[in-house]
């Protein structure tokens, strides 16, 4: 396969997935339902916290700053934040394990009315649903941005956005990306 055939295979692909994805009805109203439940989080005092690792991590970081900050048109800041304080994470990791990081930002920070958004291209990342699991004992809603099914994550969830792609994770987040800049125009526009 030569290069350019190679770049048109991810093209061609990520497009098949999208269009795929666009014309499940249960696929897209779980993604409704998530924007309208973090809406509705907002417009009651609520604050979204988000959290995964790697690309998720990036992921749970730019949706925070779109909303805390700006996505296409000026308004006020909308409570976000993400879990990516380096010193916050080293801490967590050093004194109770990687697996509580996200779990006891949620702890510090997280209240009964907020909402936290765990991102997993697996939904099994033991740190995401750990926090999952503090944000239910908190009386939080949990939205869960997942793959593959949705793992040990999706129980934990009040609503799952689960991409079905059993291939590589970039998929995934490809789709993760587009849910998130669904979400946050859903979120400007009804909170």
């Amino acid at each position: 396969m030569n290069q350019r055939n190679r770049l048109n295979a991810h093209f061609d692909e990520a497009a098949q997935l999208l269009e795929s994805l666009r014309n499940q009805p249960d696929f897209m109203d779980a993604v409704e339902a998530a924007g309208t439940c973090m809406s509705a989080v907002i417009r009651g005092g609520g604050k979204i916290i988000s959290c995964g690792n790697g690309g998720s991590m990036s992921d749970a970081m730019h949706f925070a700053e779109e909303l805390s900050g700006r996505y296409r048109d000026d308004r006020p800041g909308l409570p976000a934040i993400a879990c990516s304080d380096p010193s916050h994470i080293t801490c967590v990791g050093n004194d109770y394990g990687f697996d509580q990081i996200f779990a006891r930002f949620v702890e510090a920070i997280g209240q009964e009315g907020d909402c936290l958004v765990g991102i997993s291209t697996s939904g099994n990342s033991a740190n995401v649903i750990e926090a999952a699991k503090r944000a239910k004992e908190r009386g939080m809603k949990v939205i869960g941005l997942t793959g593959r099914g949705g793992g040990e994550l999706k129980p934990l969830c009040d609503v799952a956005v689960d991409v079905p792609w059993e291939g590589y994770a970039d998929r995934v987040q490809e789709v993760h990306i587009k849910v998130i800049h669904a979400w946050i125009d859903l979120i400007e526009h009804t909170h």
